[in-house]
């Protein structure tokens, strides 16, 4: 009897070890702790819900290894390198925030690892990367499309920009804004403020005096953490600053409203989703499926990882294989209609996307309406 009890544990372990050795490992690194928890966390859920819906590929079970980055540059490239060497992933959904995804990118790449970032939006994350990716649109172009809506949409003819110089993405964002703002206006002073603070500051007040000072007619705050948006917004509001405030996609976070309160009301900014947006024949069905799971409207972060995800179990498919190389090669043919519209890249392997305008209303986030990217 014992004999066999053995023969029966061994028989299991060896099913075991076969069925480890076929899954298709994919490595997922988000900030799930720190300053940019609440980003790491909504993109999880937009994870979780799609391998909930697509767990294997292939024949094969789909094993995700998700590690946290805490928020942390260096901790960024050190998961990626332990997601590689430790757990071999095959490939890698990248993080919350640009300034995480550059190091970790940077990794990936140099291990010849796929690397696809759901919304990083600096250049930086895929240029001379070629096995890095990304399903959002980009700075270049979100800073055009908010340049582009306060000058047609707003009438605005002078522009202050205030940035976190300690953020990637601020940086990126706020030199694309004041290169098209320029631009549109034809005229090189129109941006007659452009000036900087350091993230994980909490008083504003010079910045903001110095705005207040040129009256511009739009001021532009592309923070890489809601949390500063809102502080920024309510102290201008204080010093009597009436202007509208235009912001970019960090701002589509719930903090916003909790934060600025009344201060951010009628701000506009720029995102990649919307419930109302119709944006693809699958939006609505995942906009229900959130819904009923988590009892809220999905923003644009669970919609680009859950897309993410469905991109690249697409291409090892198309692939058949879980070997890097051929899966790099077959999201370079991508064509899919995911629920935050349709996915292609482009030749630097950024996806051409469509962008969202949104408007804060009584409290509320309100579509206002889709800029198209191409």
């Amino acid at each position: 009897m014992l004999k066999r009890l053995f023969t029966i544990l061994g028989l299991l372990l060896i099913f075991s070890a076969i069925f480890a050795a076929n899954e298709i490992v994919i490595g997922v690194t988000q900030p799930l702790t720190g300053n940019y928890a609440m980003g790491g966390q909504l993109g999880m859920r937009g994870i979780e819900m799609a391998y909930e819906e697509v767990p294997s590929v292939l024949g094969r079970p789909i094993k995700l290894v998700v590690l946290d980055n805490k928020s942390d540059k260096i901790e960024a490239a050190n998961v990626v390198t332990r997601l590689i060497e430790q757990f071999k992933v095959c490939a890698i959904l990248g993080t919350y925030s640009s300034a995480l995804g550059i190091p970790g990118a940077e990794i990936a790449n140099k291990n010849k690892v796929v690397y696809i970032a759901p919304s990083n939006t600096n250049p930086l994350v895929t240029k001379d990367k070629p096995f890095v990716f990304r399903v959002c649109f980009i700075d270049p172009f979100q800073g055009t499309v908010m340049a582009k809506f306060a000058v047609q949409h707003l009438k605005a003819k002078t522009a202050a920009v205030i940035y976190d110089v300690s953020n990637d993405y601020s940086v990126g964002l706020a030199y694309y804004f004041r290169d098209a703002f320029i631009k549109l206006t034809g005229d090189p002073k129109s941006v007659k403020v452009y000036i900087a603070y350091q993230g994980g500051d909490q008083d504003f007040t010079a910045q903001l005096t110095a705005i207040k000072k040129a009256n511009p007619d739009v001021i532009f705050i592309p923070a890489g953490i809601v949390g500063d948006a809102a502080l920024i917004a309510k102290q201008a509001r204080e010093l009597g600053l009436k202007q509208p405030l235009l912001g970019g996609d960090t701002w589509d976070l719930p903090q916003l409203i909790e934060i600025g309160g009344s201060s951010v009301e009628g701000a506009y900014y720029s995102t990649m989703f919307d419930v109302k947006a119709e944006l693809s024949d699958k939006t609505k069905p995942f906009v229900e499926k959130y819904r009923k799971k988590y009892n809220e409207d999905p923003g644009y972060l669970p919609a680009l990882a859950y897309d993410a995800y469905m991109v690249l179990v697409d291409a090892i498919k198309r692939a058949g294989s879980d070997d890097p190389e051929k899966i790099r090669r077959a999201l370079l043919t991508t064509d899919f209609v995911g629920v935050s519209g349709r996915i292609r890249f482009d030749q630097n392997r950024d996806a051409i996307k469509d962008a969202v305008i949104k408007t804060i209303k009584n409290g509320k986030f309100e579509f206002v309406t889709v800029i198209k990217g191409e």
